[in-house]
């Protein structure tokens, strides 16, 4: 991974280059605690040579996985950074084109980044907390 800070201030903006073979939530995860983000915007374009998203399932309170066992376009990748209990989270949904022309999508939960992932994060100088919901099984941003 490589980034460059291209705007200063307290709204910083970054631009972040994975690598291939790089897994997209676990690099964006250490970036956003190596930097400190609090709250921040992420949008991203790029392939992956295999991905897993995952579809929330209310009943089980979890992700279900959908496997992605191929090359696949990143037609689309946005999210957000807020501080949850082990420190800065990014929470990511990605839309996936495939050969056919068919698309996956949900929460990206992993991938393998072939040949690249190009990420634009946008921080802010607030602070997002997440706080866990066992009502619902996931930790949300709570504005309040």
């Amino acid at each position: 991974m490589k980034w460059q800070q291209v705007q200063d201030g307290p709204s910083a903006v970054y631009v972040v280059v994975l690598d291939p073979g790089e897994d997209p939530v676990a690099e964006l995860t250490a970036f956003a605690r190596d930097r400190s983000l609090g709250a921040s915007q992420v949008t991203a374009v790029g392939a992956f040579s295999q991905a897993v998203v995952g579809w929330f399932d209310r009943q089980a309170k979890d992700y279900r996985p959908i496997p992605v066992e191929q090359q696949c376009e990143v037609l689309s990748l946005i999210g957000d950074v807020a501080v949850a209990g082990d420190g800065p989270t990014p929470h990511l949904h990605a839309v996936l084109g495939l050969s056919d022309g068919s698309t996956r999508g949900g929460h990206l939960l992993s991938g393998r980044v072939w040949p690249t992932l190009e990420v634009v994060v946008r921080d802010s100088p607030a602070e997002l907390a997440k706080t866990h919901r066992p009502d619902i099984g996931l930790a949300l941003i709570d504005p309040g």
